[in-house]
């Protein structure tokens, strides 16, 4: 017997339809609509990006959810974390074997679970006040994101509802109120749309002779409108246009690895070359016309595993690049240090003529666990001995990614770090007028590198800046301020963009907020969750 069998073993029976109230619906019926909101949510994202599903995931796990047992409703959103999770870190088993994702899928579907139970630990305030189950179920959402985005060891923002909004209207809201913002608001919908399908079942059918259809149909209707109406708002959200300042001719180097999987470390020489030939290439069309003078050239992370300040040869081949192309080059490098057994996965402005400008380095602030260091080591061997693929520990930075490439001040992010709120942000009120996300795709699939392009998408609306993102494989290119992607590349192809832009210095409402947006929203779901527990208590007191 499973654990929702056994939940919901004592409680009496329910009717196929009409729906009683105060009860929920049928176990037979929640344990599908809990998967199926986990599948809805999954497509929602890229690669498939049908985004108006992820509403509607929202709203299939808040129905099933709504007025259960908190050991039932942990199952059932437990259900929807494993079907949305499972497919969507597919990408993490490609290379290091089903155990690290079965893992990390198990660990997100347990925020999902938790998820699941707090929405029924509020469903006495949403049947107290049906319209404020939109609401609930907005504040939940973000609650959960913000524990999930920071627990255990800093956390794992992978699949947050705003990023499945790369193409929707209501990504611009990311411009007032960052990533949280949105995920309420897809959350909202959600909670708008069980609110009109759960009240229109319930009310459609209970009075069948009454002599006023129209009037029966308004718990529907009123709250289904406002799902569109919602949805469509974003467009209404100004955001940033083309900066006005002097054009800036920015150059993205893809150049590709021998052979995708872990083992591109084994191919660090080949990688460096394949980024100096692009760029060595690049110069030459430079040269003859044929594409404009970059004012500055970006690598992606893992272009240079050789640490180039350590090894003449690997600097040599770099200042060949940077002197050929006659403009800086933001390297993604691994550097060796500072204590024996350590690295730090930097960018570092290779300047043309000079060499390396050591006052331009940026040491990631985030290191993935147990993919760039290993927390509990000797405990997490136990689990699997491939964390001793990791032999040198990532050592994290300690300042914003503010880099200076002349007159243009970049705000460097490397890799999954653009997921992180506050990692971005600092750049941005660090004086960046361009978002910079260097990336290596090689260990990863075309899935992973799109969720990740959708992300930065998001990131420029949020910040009203330009951004591009630089992948090794791809995939590589330009997003406006606006969200629109320009120049985006294949994947597992060596190319190299060009773009000029327009930077600006301007400050969005989201920027200047920082984190409260969030910290408003996850304090009233705090409140809520306290105020069911009043009612519930009240509820146990009275008599009756």
């Amino acid at each position: 017997m499973t654990t929702l069998d056994r939940d919901e073993a004592h409680a009496p029976a329910v009717p196929a339809a009409p729906v009683v109230a105060g009860r929920p619906l049928p176990l037979t019926v929640a344990a599908p609509m809990a998967l199926a909101a986990g599948l809805a949510l999954l497509v929602a994202f890229p690669p498939y990006g049908v985004w108006p599903l992820a509403p509607v995931g929202v709203a299939l796990l808040a129905a099933a959810a709504h007025r259960r047992r908190l050991r039932a409703g942990a199952g059932l959103g437990f259900l929807t974390g494993l079907a949305l999770f499972g497919p969507l870190l597919a990408w993490t088993n490609l290379h290091t074997g089903y155990l690290p994702w079965v893992l990390l899928s198990l660990l997100q579907a347990g925020y999902l679970a938790l998820l699941g139970m707090a929405t029924a630990w509020v469903s006495p305030l949403a049947d107290r006040t049906r319209w404020a189950w939109p609401a609930l179920t907005g504040l939940l959402w973000v609650g959960q994101e913000a524990l999930r985005d920071r627990t255990p060891f800093g956390g794992f923002p992978w699949g947050r509802l705003a990023f499945s909004q790369d193409s929707s209207p209501l990504l611009r809201l990311a411009a007032l109120g960052g990533a949280p913002l949105v995920t309420f608001a897809v959350a909202l919908v959600g909670g708008l749309l069980v609110t009109a399908a759960w009240r229109g079942w319930t009310a459609v059918r209970a009075a069948p002779g009454d002599a006023a259809p129209a009037r029966r149909w308004l718990p529907v209707a009123v709250p289904a409108a406002a799902a569109v109406a919602l949805s469509a708002a974003g467009l209404l959200v100004p955001v940033a246009a083309a900066g006005d300042g002097a054009p800036v001719t920015v150059a993205i180097v893809q150049g590709n690895v021998p052979r995708l999987g872990l083992d591109f470390n084994a191919q660090r020489q080949a990688v460096l070359n394949n980024h100096v030939d692009a760029t060595v290439e690049l110069a030459a069309r430079v040269a003859s016309g044929e594409q404009r003078q970059p004012d500055l050239v970006v690598w992606p992370e893992n272009s240079s595993d050789i640490d180039p300040l350590r090894n003449p040869a690997a600097g040599d081949r770099i200042s060949q690049a940077a002197d050929a192309i006659r403009a800086p080059i933001l390297v993604g490098a691994v550097l060796l240090g500072p204590g024996p057994g350590e690295v730090r996965n930097a960018g570092v402005l290779w300047q043309p003529g000079t060499g390396p400008d050591l006052t331009q380095v940026y040491a990631k602030r985030h290191p993935v666990p147990f993919a760039e260091y290993v927390p509990l080591r000797n405990v997490a061997r136990m689990v699997s001995d491939k964390v001793d693929l990791i032999r040198s520990d990532f050592v994290a930075g300690s300042t914003p990614g503010v880099v200076r490439a002349g007159s243009t001040v970049l705000g460097d992010v490397i890799c999954f770090e653009v997921a992180y709120d506050e990692v971005v942000r600092d750049t941005v009120t660090g004086g960046a007028q361009l978002l910079v996300v260097q990336t290596n795709n090689a260990t990863f699939n075309v899935a992973e590198a799109r969720q990740q392009l959708a992300m930065v998408r998001l990131r420029a609306v949020e910040h009203g800046r330009p951004a591009l993102m630089a992948s090794t494989v791809g995939v590589s290119g330009f997003v406006a301020p606006d969200g629109r992607v320009s120049d985006a590349t294949g994947f597992n192809t060596r190319e190299v963009v060009v773009r000029q832009l327009r930077l600006d210095g301007g400050t969005t409402l989201a920027t200047r907020l920082g984190w409260w947006p969030e910290v408003a929203l996850a304090g009233l779901a705090a409140v809520a969750l306290v105020g069911a527990a009043v009612l519930r208590r009240r509820q146990r007191v009275m008599p009756g």
